[in-house]
């Protein structure tokens, strides 16, 4: 019997064809991780291509999952394990393998018309270049073939099944429990007899090979970690987003209405939305982004959640749109899951490069307010904000995420219905002005929110449409002075939002006690797993570090510039060319400096702490010259 190594931490990667099934493997290793209580973050990385060519670089998907016995942040820069199940997987992810790390090798795959499509000379399992790995070269194809004999499937049919011989195996290795996956296939396949059997036969023996053989010495086990009481499942971003819709529709008590245009990595918001309808939800998927963008504006103005999604191409044909419920000033709920861009860009890759649009990406004078998530389960309580403020302000909200939210999974703990409070639409029922007509623009005073009146409440008949309106009768007006009226006073209600978000906390220890950092690490959405891992990588090693993050991009918090001006210098780590540091730059005058990546992955926390502590070192430097030229 293996020896039992104990771990804190592990970064596992499954990496294969685009058909080899890595997704589903990955995914049930980290639904067994999850309900084991270990904490952990995912990264699904696949190719854009339904099915890219076989064997090639271009077509490898891989899913990365890191799990561990305490809070992490991130799947990690570097993989503990690979499962390797072509060449061309083992090359397109080895340079991300840490050295010592363990490779398993599907050898039935490595024929030397597989080698010679990704560029190898020699067979790496064989010419010592894998040397510094533990490498264990194994015929998965071959023994699932064997094991999976009976069930008279073909050759290509049985190996299908080798990604569950690969699960089974890594379920060995890292003790986890069989009969969930077992259920799960069990379920997945019913209908289908001989594939249920061919993979649970393939699971069971691939576990049976690591408990019977000598090939693995050891084997290793990563305790719970511990989490808050609550209930727990494991969540993506996507799904998340999608239960905060819901969630906020049924707080404020009106149905809600999806629009959308299937596009990655939106799509599965349409798809989750789909299966809600017994909550009140009416999902339309349209023929174009447009109609998608008017449907849901439509159903703004008859009294719903109007809601449309996309992503950054998406997001640009809707912004007339936009802009009309900018004009309206209906509620409207706009979710921008941003990919790799410009153009069609690469349409699996994530990237936070849609800032800019959303805050600026219409004619005219458009503001709207602006949320970014920060993590996969963030997602879900950025949904209920935007709607409540949507609905209470009235007015089109964006929400941002990205692709690395919207796949990657974390633990979620599922909140109590009454830890949310009531959202109120306030639609108007009776006449509002002095002669008992109805002025469709008389503001409430504090929210500087028109009147929301269903169409067919009658004696509140009015006209909406995008020519400006006079600021009281809601009439077509071109009076100069009534313009600049109404486009003062669109921008300041989005400024009264800011009454609601809460001031920015700074997390640095030695403040208070007036030892605290000079450099501050402020980040954006998804920047914040990666940002607070570098911190808190750095602060181990006694180097003193801020760190703040935004959730709310528009407006500020109150407060950002008082925070921003008590550091000698604020460094924004984002995935773009640096548009939250200009913007900050031109708001508040401060010395800013942009950390910017723009490769399609989440932020390396290995590169951005060596970039970051030669920052700190340069400013602590600075300052001390500058203390002894004073003495």
């Amino acid at each position: 019997m293996a020896d039992v190594q104990m771990l804190n931490r592990v970064v596992i990667r499954f990496a294969g064809d685009s058909g080899d099934g890595m997704q589903l493997t990955g995914d049930r290793f980290t639904a067994e991780a999850a309900s084991f209580g270990n904490d952990i973050s995912t990264l699904p990385n696949f190719p854009a291509e339904i099915r890219a060519p076989q064997g090639t670089i271009p077509g490898v998907s891989s899913f990365q999952l890191h799990f561990a016995d305490f809070d992490i942040m991130t799947p990690g820069d570097t993989a503990d394990v690979l499962v390797a199940m072509n060449p061309a997987a083992l090359k397109a992810n080895l340079a991300q393998v840490r050295r010592g790390g363990l490779i398993i090798a599907d050898t039935a795959e490595f024929t030397k018309r597989n080698l010679a499509k990704v560029g190898y000379e020699a067979n790496p399992l064989e010419d010592g270049s894998l040397d510094d790995y533990q490498l264990h070269a194994l015929d998965l194809t071959g023994m699932t073939v064997a094991a999976v004999k009976d069930f008279g499937l073909t050759r290509k049919d049985s190996s299908r099944a080798k990604n569950m011989f690969a699960l089974g195996l890594l379920t060995w290795l890292f003790n986890r429990d069989t009969q969930a996956t077992l259920d799960f296939l069990s379920e997945k396949f019913a209908n289908k007899p001989q594939i249920r059997d061919s993979n649970i036969t393939a699971f069971r023996t691939g576990f049976a090979f690591g408990e019977t053989t000598e090939t693995f010495a050891v084997t290793y086990q990563v305790a719970p970690a511990p989490l808050r009481e609550g209930r727990y499942r494991q969540i993506s971003g996507n799904v998340a987003l999608s239960y905060g819709l819901v969630t906020a529709a049924q707080k404020a008590g009106i149905p809600l209405f999806f629009g959308a245009y299937p596009i990655t990595p939106a799509s599965d918001i349409l798809h989750t939305l789909s299966k809600l309808k017994r909550f009140n939800v009416m999902t339309f998927q349209a023929e174009d982004e447009i109609a998608a963008a008017g449907s849901a504006l439509g159903a703004s103005f008859a009294g719903r959640l109007g809601v449309t999604a996309s992503s950054g191409p998406g997001i640009a044909l809707k912004s007339e749109t936009i802009s009309l419920a900018v004009m309206t000033e209906l509620p409207m709920v706009i979710v921008d899951v941003q990919r790799a861009g410009p153009s069609t860009g690469m349409p699996t890759k994530t990237e936070q490069a849609d800032l800019l649009m959303a805050l600026f990406g219409r004619h005219g004078e458009a503001p709207v307010p602006v949320i970014a998530a920060q993590s996969p389960s963030d997602c879900f309580t950025a949904a209920v904000e935007a709607t409540r403020v949507a609905l209470e302000y009235r007015t089109p909200v964006f929400v941002l995420t990205d692709g690395y939210l919207a796949n990657g999974a974390e633990p979620w703990r599922v909140p109590l219905l009454d830890e949310i409070p009531a959202i109120d639409p306030n639609f108007t029922t009776e006449p509002n002005g002095e002669k008992g007509d109805f002025l469709p623009y008389l503001r409430d005073e504090e929210t500087l929110a028109r009147p929301w009146a269903v169409p067919g409440t009658p004696g509140l008949e009015h006209r909406l449409g995008g020519i400006e309106k006079d600021s009281r009768t809601g009439n077509i007006s071109y009076d100069p002075a009534n313009h600049a009226l109404m486009t003062d006073t669109r921008q300041a209600k989005v400024e009264r939002v800011g009454r609601l978000v809460p001031p920015v906390e700074v997390d640095d220890p030695g403040r208070e006690s007036g030892e605290g950092a000079r450099v501050l690490v402020l980040g954006w959405g998804s920047t914040y797993g990666p940002a607070l891992a570098t911190v808190r990588r750095m602060r181990k090693q006694g180097i003193k570090v801020a760190h703040a993050h935004l959730r709310w991009v528009n407006p500020f918090p109150a407060n950002l510039g008082d925070v921003l001006r008590a550091y000698d210098r604020v460094v924004v780590p984002e995935m773009n060319l640096g548009q939250l540091a200009m913007l900050l730059r031109a708001k508040y005058l401060v010395d800013v400096r942009s950390y910017s990546r723009v490769r399609g992955l989440p932020i390396s926390v290995d590169e951005f702490e060596a970039d970051l502590t030669a920052v700190v070192r340069e400013v602590e430097s600075a300052a001390a010259a500058s203390e002894g030229a004073q003495q």
